[in-house]
């Protein structure tokens, strides 16, 4: 663990060079640090993932939280931005790398970097982040639970996505998966496709599927919070940055 870090709120340049809102977290002890852009969930841009943030700082990471929401609900609520960003059909996916891309840049400009970066997304974010990948060049990411890369999702939840698993073969840099059971977005049945079509082009990957753990496992405030597929999945996480990230 890291000392000292520093958190605030800062802009950073995204898609077509819009300045939008975004989270920093950085340790304050001398040395060279990787970067993670943290990819916030569809609930919003919210305390819970800022403190994701922090906690990524104090493990010795850059990290930055981009607020995929500022465009459309600058300065609201996070529930009411993400109410905003929903009925409109969601992030596109060209503005989400973008903006990730300008993130990525943020970190590397840091006096402190090291050079490398990743990303990091928990339900959207996690497709996010696996969309990143396949789109930026990347150290290292991490996907948690992310629905709908291999499907689209239900006409009735009115996002304007598609599958994404057919970007597979551009998978810049090794992935974690990290996904539960009992979850149906993503079911088992979906992370095995991504994996059969990680595997038919050679990427280098991890997977692991907790049992009697659902959607959102990770999240201590919501009822699906599991202790034991967090633990080890933060563990996992540690491990793989670790590995690809440090200097």
């Amino acid at each position: 663990m890291i000392g000292d870090l520093r958190a605030e709120t800062t802009t950073i340049n995204g898609y077509g060079g819009d300045e939008i809102e975004a989270y920093l977290s950085e340790p304050l002890d001398d040395g060279r640090f990787g970067g993670v852009v943290v990819i916030h969930h569809m609930p919003g841009y919210d305390e819970g993932t800022k403190e994701i943030t922090r906690t990524f700082a104090a493990h010795g990471y850059l990290a930055i939280c981009p607020n995929l929401y500022s465009r459309e609900a600058p300065g609201a609520p996070p529930e009411e931005a993400a109410a905003t960003v929903r009925a409109a059909g969601g992030v596109p996916d060209e503005r989400l790398v973008g903006d990730v891309a300008g993130a990525v840049e943020f970190l590397k400009s840091l006096p402190h970097s090291n050079a490398k970066a990743g990303t990091i997304g928990y339900c959207s974010g996690g497709r996010q982040s696996f969309l990143a990948a396949c789109s930026l060049e990347l150290d290292a990411a991490v996907d948690c639970y992310g629905a709908f890369v291999v499907i689209a999702p239900p006409k009735e939840i009115g996002l304007k996505i598609g599958p994404i698993v057919q970007l597979a073969e551009k998978l810049s840099c090794p992935l974690l998966g990290l996904f539960g059971a009992e979850d149906q977005h993503p079911s088992p049945q979906q992370t095995a496709e991504l994996e059969e079509a990680l595997t038919k082009h050679g990427k280098t990957f991890e997977f692991q599927t907790y049992e009697g753990a659902g959607h959102a496992f990770f999240a201590t405030s919501r009822p699906n919070f599991n202790v034991e597929a967090a633990a080890d999945g933060w563990n996992r996480i540690w491990e793989f940055l670790g590995r690809h990230l440090a200097s």
